[in-house]
């Protein structure tokens, strides 16, 4: 069965959590994924993540990794440069998640390898951006949630700000950069020429305000945190405690209102001319929600989930023990099973990209320069001495 990116090259200069994991579901989807590591510092840092880190490997890198290829290849050697150059030759794009002011520096931007591929597309995800006068500042998922106000509106009314609990600005943009070179590359497919892809961890933050960035910058609006998870205008829609724990109501159409009402045994709030619209809810919120609070606490989350399932947006606030044990990650085959060397029968979670044509194959992420050998000899058409003194001078 032909593999929906199969044919597909990329060049992956990688390291840690958003650059992999944006290569990570296009290697999924069958692109053939070099990831181009050095092997005087070990390759990526990922490998070496604690807890559970082994043999320069780990859990973590695994998770990031999978279906890859690993060569070294020392790109600051003129050597390692010569080598780069011809293998870019035979590729479709060149990815990186480096310092902004790296690519440039490192000779992989498309004013310099369009010249010896004029169809290469080099996507570089960063934190600040390639041409931006803070291109050179270290950049980290947490910092984003901080500069771009997400943790301001994360929290409790009163409480610290607080950062969400996965790297949500690391995979976002992962996600738009595998986005953007997909784009360069459907570009290049059609003119035949390549072209810069500009990701930045800044950019893409910046973008998942939205709605609240649109209505500050036209109406001067000022988000606030909200108690319980609220939404800041759409009510009921939050957090409520029940018996034994806890739930999400989303009354986010008109229509689920009064279907609430009538599940919990009060239609009568429904008919409550306070209560009619969105804006009377708002309005009078102080009056509604202490009413509903009250009513949630008298059953278990089971209870209400049970009652409300399928006629009011409702979801329950599971651990990720509970996420993981939820009938639909096996009815979407999304805990897959993958045989590792050290870490043996590895569950992992696999593609959220459902393509009819195609059912994927997971491999481990690969190990250090474990595909030297078939990529310079298939690829490049090297012989095993030139191999041999290519590592042997340090260059691979």
């Amino acid at each position: 069965m032909t593999k929906p990116l199969e044919g597909l090259t990329i060049l992956a200069i990688t390291q840690y959590g958003a650059g992999p994991f944006a290569m990570l579901h296009l290697a999924d989807l069958g692109a053939n994924v070099i990831k181009i590591e050095d092997r005087h510092s070990q390759g990526d840092m990922a490998r070496r993540v604690i807890p559970y880190s082994e043999n320069n490997d780990s859990l973590f890198f695994q998770t990031f990794n999978r279906n890859h290829k690993s060569i070294t290849l020392d790109l600051k050697s003129a050597k390692g440069k010569e080598i780069f150059h011809r293998l870019v030759e035979k590729a479709d794009a060149v990815f990186n998640n480096l310092r902004g002011d790296v690519p440039e520096k490192l000779g992989i931007t498309y004013s310099d390898l369009g010249k010896i591929n004029p169809s290469i597309v080099c996507c570089s995800l960063s934190g600040f951006g390639t041409n931006s006068s803070m291109k050179h500042h270290p950049a980290y998922d947490y910092l984003f949630q901080a500069m771009l106000g997400h943790m301001s509106l994360t929290g409790e009314p009163g409480g610290p700000p607080t950062k969400y609990g996965i790297s949500m600005m690391d995979f976002s943009t992962g996600v738009m950069a595998a986005l953007g070179l997909m784009v360069g590359i459907f570009q290049a497919k059609i003119k035949g020429i390549g072209s810069d892809v500009d990701v930045s961890l800044f950019d893409t933050s910046a973008s998942f305000l939205n709605y609240l960035a649109t209505w500050h910058l036209n109406k001067g609006y000022e988000p606030e945190r909200t108690t319980q998870s609220a939404h800041p205008t759409l009510v009921p829609s939050q957090l409520f405690a029940t018996k034994d724990g806890n739930l999400v109501i989303m009354c986010n159409k008109e229509k689920f209102f009064p279907i609430l009402c009538e599940k919990l045994g009060v239609p009568e709030l429904a008919e409550d001319q306070d209560f009619q619209d969105f804006q009377g809810r708002y309005t009078n919120k102080n009056r509604l929600i202490p009413i509903l609070i009250e009513i949630f606490k008298k059953k278990t989350t089971d209870e209400w989930m049970n009652l409300l399932s399928g006629y009011v947006p409702a979801a329950p606030v599971n651990t990720v023990k509970e996420a993981m044990e939820h009938p639909l990650m096996t009815e979407r085959e999304m805990i897959v099973h993958v045989e590792h060397e050290n870490f043996g029968d590895m569950k992992m979670l696999g593609t959220p990209i459902k393509v009819s044509s195609h059912r994927p194959e997971y491999k481990p992420g690969p190990k250090l320069g474990e595909n030297n050998e078939e990529v310079y000899k298939e690829v490049l058409g090297m012989t095993e001495d030139e191999i041999e003194e290519l590592q042997e001078r340090g260059v691979i």
